[in-house]
């Protein structure tokens, strides 16, 4: 099973939580992460998680929380239970065209006594609370009407959860907003766009500020005679908007592509300082910084020893690892275990799980 570090992103998939089938991720995996990543760069994490176990949720929150870089959330698919305390850390939070987000109040299990029960459901009210104290800090709602939402169990779409605060951008309104144009007025438009427009009753109010002042030009020049012209600079004007949103774009893919390429070439194993500064600090072309580089001396420690074998390389990058794992949370690596000692731990394990049954 890969990394959740692939490609500079945090891919934040399956339980949250140590579980016996090792689908998901854990709060340690984030701390280590990070740590690679760098704790001053800025990370993106992407989330499609049906949630976990409670305090694997808070502690991945506060990791990104704490964390110095922007932190961005992007719900792919799925942001419930405690993945969704987990998306609360963004500074912005986009909500993937079909995602969606859930709240609830926190469940746990438990065997005993009487007594042992009513402290079961008063560790549960306690963590609720402060659950809902995390989602009113993001969302500036009271954590009253936080609580009433968890009890009820709070399903939302991505412009629900943006009207209520938990996401900043419904990547699907915002494609909506660009494409709910009348293309009735085009002549030439696709008869399912034309068709959309009669269905949706989309109007044309939105973008038509430029056409719509060439147009009013001509009605006040009473010289001029009325011909299919505005209708021809309406065009021209929607298709010269398109093209500089399709421009922008390309070149954010371009900026992208030119960051990952300094950043992952062979020449900058051992500078990686002097990376980072001409991928994020200078709009020097790769090929460029390629050859900056190559000339620069590596950091002391860094050069490749004689003989080299991908094998020693592996150690390396594991020594390097590990290094990072340590300066990233005060845990130790917890000994090997077999699947059967691994299971019966899990199963044993008395802590409160987002879920259940109710």
């Amino acid at each position: 099973m890969p990394g959740i570090l692939q490609d500079g992103e945090l891919i934040l998939y399956g339980f949250v939580g140590e579980n016996y089938w090792d689908e998901g991720f854990t709060a340690l995996e984030v701390l280590n992460a990070l740590a690679l990543h760098g704790r001053d760069e800025p990370i993106t994490a992407r989330i499609n998680s049906g949630g976990g176990y409670t305090d694997e949720g808070i502690a991945i929150f506060n990791a990104l929380k704490t964390h110095k870089g922007k932190v961005s959330v992007i719900i792919d698919a799925m942001a419930a239970s405690a993945a969704s305390i987990i998306a609360m850390a963004g500074d912005e939070r986009t909500m993937r065209t079909g995602a969606m987000m859930m709240i609830h109040d926190p469940a746990g299990e438990k065997r005993g006594t009487a007594a042992e029960h009513e402290a079961m459901g008063e560790l549960l009210h306690k963590q609720a609370d402060l659950l809902a104290g995390i989602y009113a800090d993001v969302t500036g709602k009271t954590s009253e009407e936080l609580r009433q939402m968890m009890v009820e169990e709070t399903w939302m779409n991505g412009s629900e959860a943006q009207a209520q605060g938990f996401a900043t951008v419904d990547e699907a309104a915002q494609a909506v907003s660009v494409s709910a144009f009348d293309y009735r007025t085009y002549n030439c438009a696709p008869d399912t766009l034309k068709q959309l427009s009669k269905t949706k009753n989309w109007s044309a109010e939105p973008q038509r500020s430029p056409a719509a002042s060439v147009a009013q030009m001509t009605v006040n020049q009473e010289t001029q005679p009325m011909t299919t012209q505005p209708a021809a600079d309406a065009n021209s004007a929607s298709s010269t908007t398109d093209q500089t949103q399709s421009n922008a774009a390309d070149a954010q893919t371009a900026e992208r592509e030119r960051i990952g390429k300094i950043l992952n070439c062979e020449e900058a194993a051992g500078r990686t300082e002097l990376a980072k500064y001409l991928a994020f600090e200078t709009s020097t072309s790769f090929e460029d910084g390629q050859k900056v580089l190559a000339k620069a001396p590596k950091a002391e420690g860094t050069e490749k020893p004689e003989g080299d074998t991908p094998k020693t390389q592996a150690s390396t990058y594991e020594q390097q690892r590990l290094s990072a794992s340590s300066q990233a949370s005060n845990y130790s690596k917890p000994p090997e275990t077999t699947d059967d000692d691994k299971g019966a731990r899990l199963v044993n394990r008395a802590k409160s799980m987002f879920g259940g049954a109710k």
